[in-house]
């Protein structure tokens, strides 16, 4: 067998145990819980049994989903769009010093407000519609990316820069071929962070003002004493928030596979 066909044998097995191991984990969640839901006899408006709440899934399937289209739909959308300017933030805070002394400064100052004190102001701007959800997961992901972006365009060993100066290559191919491969691992980190927040920021902006998505789910059922309900929209956004870092990390796994983070892993594995 060849390397690469051995290397990819050994990545699909470790594909297969993972989700095995993820498997297992939330079935065992799952089966402690309706186990102490059982022995304690705790009333369902207390904490319902997941099997009430997969059984209040399944008497309306089609309506969970359109609510998980939705707040899927707000989160990439803001998570795309943090990812777009946040990167391009970042390289003009490494080639700018003015830039990183005013830009860098403002997202900082950003950063430390509570989000949900400003997402009543996108609400008044930008209406009850999906821009406003949008623009709120935008503004708390953007942080993540820009952060650990600037820290891996500037983690570059200065021996390579000197080299590529010699070899008269300029900012844009210093950029293109040294800086930006080198911080793609810095990269994928802030991504896996700024996909759950922007899955936060979405919620909190229907939390505010909407007429569809799980964080209305969420508040309505609250206020109608609709427990099982509430924790059906928790389970999912729980679900929903698994998938999406898992997408991300794997997506890094097949763009780094030289991170030594993947390789000291491997190499792990290999010994067991």
């Amino acid at each position: 067998m060849s390397a690469p066909e051995d290397a990819g044998r050994k990545s699909n097995n470790h594909g297969t145990r993972r989700v095995l191991h993820i498997t297992f984990v939330v079935l065992g969640f799952f089966l402690l819980w309706q186990t102490v839901v059982d022995a304690a006899r705790i009333p369902e408006y207390l904490l319902p049994a997941p099997s009430a709440i997969f059984a209040e899934i399944g008497s309306a399937p089609n309506w969970y989903l359109m609510h998980v289209a939705r707040t899927v739909g707000a989160t990439l959308l803001g998570f795309s769009a943090a990812l777009v300017v946040g990167y391009i933030a970042a390289v003009a805070i490494v080639y700018s010093r003015i830039l990183e002394d005013t830009l860098f400064t403002l997202l900082i100052a950003m950063n430390s407000v509570p989000k949900v004190a400003l997402a009543p102001i996108f609400i008044i701007w930008m209406g009850t519609g999906l821009s406003s959800k949008v623009a709120i997961s935008v503004l708390i992901a953007l942080f993540a990316i820009v952060v650990d972006t600037v820290l891996g365009l500037r983690s570059v060993d200065p021996d390579a820069v000197d080299l590529f100066r010699a070899m008269r290559g300029g900012r844009f191919q210093t950029l293109l071929w040294l800086r930006a491969p080198n911080a793609l691992p810095y990269l994928f980190s802030g991504m896996k962070l700024a996909i759950s927040l922007a899955l936060v920021g979405a919620i909190s902006g229907e939390f505010i003002a909407s007429q569809a998505g799980l964080g209305y789910v969420i508040l309505a059922s609250q206020g109608a004493f609709q427990t099982t309900r509430v924790f059906a929209a928790v389970v999912l956004l729980g679900v929903i928030g698994t998938i999406l870092f898992l997408i991300i990390d794997q997506t890094e796994r097949f763009f780094c596979p030289w991170h030594i983070s993947h390789r000291g892993r491997h190499r792990g594995q290999a010994a067991r």
